[in-house]
């Protein structure tokens, strides 16, 4: 199925969610409000015509100063079997940076969210394992926030000078020719 049709079922079935689609060079991104995201998500991978059984991605976006809704969770779906992809992009106000987790659909979604979160502080509610990915546990904000200091946090992150005495011991166990 082409994607703009596929598009267009989307906005058949759910015509109070679709904000708005777009095409560029064949592929199409269907923008989606966040409230119905698991049902929506359920749709895609259950109805046979779509059958969309691979998550490839799923990222985030920050339109800080530029969209009214600062954030956008962009899902990137396959269906192996059809052969055809469709980008759902959901978007997420900065006043409330929750959207549903898709794992009960798609397993792969579970580092796909984590490090969503952990970059760009977005909660994925109902997501079974929720900490942080990238980053230690104890640090302090969100890096791929736009608003996130250039320089990092205002002050050393606790655990900085810890990584410094381990990589000191473990040399010992570096390889040299």
């Amino acid at each position: 199925m082409e994607p703009l049709a596929i598009a267009d079922k989307i906005k058949e079935k759910f015509p109070d969610e679709v904000l708005g689609i777009k095409e560029f060079r064949g592929q199409v991104a269907v923008t989606m409000k966040k409230g119905r995201m698991l049902e929506i998500s359920r749709y895609l991978h259950d109805e046979p015509e779509l059958y969309f059984d691979y998550l490839i991605d799923v990222c985030g976006v920050d339109y800080l100063g530029k969209k009214d809704n600062r954030f956008e969770v962009v899902y990137h779906l396959y269906s192996i079997k059809h052969r055809h992809a469709i980008r759902i992009k959901a978007e997420v106000p900065e006043n409330d940076s929750s959207i549903d987790s898709v794992m009960p659909v798609w397993v792969g979604a579970n580092w796909h969210e984590r490090e969503c979160y952990d970059m760009y502080g977005v909660v994925f509610k109902g997501h079974p394992d929720f900490r942080r990915i990238l980053m230690p546990e104890d640090w302090e904000g969100h890096p791929l926030r736009k608003d996130y200091p250039v320089k990092g946090p205002a002050k050393e992150w606790p655990g900085f000078l810890d990584v410094l005495d381990r990589a000191k011991r473990f040399r010992e166990f570096e390889w040299h020719e």
